[in-house]
């Protein structure tokens, strides 16, 4: 499983360089401010998604797109490393480095196959990224690698329950459920993307195999009157059901050997 192909990279690549200068502008706005999580900004301060205190920490972000998460770590004293597959992501994280007069090193690189060293770093961390845009049947395991033991791995996405009411036609989420649950891995978008979302039994099953207790799971709320840019939710829906959830786990101190790597049947 490892060596097989990542066939939708290049599909995800291309459409996230389209987006460059929408991209551009909502990094410049993200790299200006507090830690704010998500489509609808809920901020740090009201969730504590990272840990407490991250100064020294030696950190990589998993799908760092303009690279703005990186930022806000390396204001509160870490050292972040920001990865990501896009060469226009990277470039506009560049720019906004030097705009912004704080500098961290840029990789280029899938999160399914991180060129680091095992046991390199004490926090993995991804908002969107490669959260819900790598496997997480080979990107998990990559991030169990390159942890050293106790290290921790937070990410955010998409709940499950936006996922099992959201269409495919880029039209908001429904009150319904219009998808099954069982099975739930791929999805394969009309317009040639392809994103990747487990059951919650499926994600603690992966992450266990993988050598993670899981330490929480947050699902987040938006304020009144929040709003957001995108499409596939509206803030009513996201004020009575979880839009979004955030993972926290730790790698045990004497990891279990590698789970499988491979989706479910």
């Amino acid at each position: 499983m490892e060596d097989a192909p990542l066939d939708y990279l290049a599909a995800n690549v291309a459409d996230w360089t389209r987006q460059a200068d929408d991209q551009r502008s909502a990094g410049r706005r993200n790299w200006g401010s507090e830690p704010r999580w998500g489509i609808f900004g809920v901020p740090e301060t009201e969730v504590g998604v990272l840990p407490a205190d991250v100064g020294g920490l030696r950190v990589v972000e998993l799908g760092c797109g303009t690279g703005y998460v990186s930022s806000w770590l390396a204001r509160r004293g870490a050292c972040p490393v920001a990865v990501d597959p896009t060469a226009s992501q990277l470039q506009i994280a560049a720019e906004l480095q030097q705009e912004f007069g704080l500098h961290f090193p840029l990789v280029r690189a899938a999160a399914e196959h991180l060129p680091f060293d095992d046991n390199e770093f004490d926090l993995a961390v991804s908002e969107y990224g490669a959260a819900i845009w790598a496997d997480p049947f080979r990107w998990i395991p990559e991030a169990a690698r390159v942890l050293r033991p106790g290290g921790e791995l937070v990410f955010l996405g998409n709940s499950v329950l936006l996922m099992l009411c959201v269409p495919d036609d880029d039209e908001a989420a429904e009150p319904r459920l219009i998808r099954p649950q069982f099975g739930m891995h791929r999805f394969d978008w009309p317009e040639g993307t392809t994103e990747f979302h487990l059951s919650h039994g499926d994600m603690i099953r992966l992450l266990r195999a993988n050598g993670f207790d899981v330490l929480d799971l947050l699902e987040l709320r938006p304020a009144e009157g929040a709003h957001t840019r995108y499409p596939f939710v509206t803030p009513e829906w996201a004020r009575q059901w979880p839009c979004e959830e955030v993972w926290r786990a730790r790698l045990q101190a004497s990891p279990a050997p590698r789970g499988p790597r491979r989706g479910p049947t």
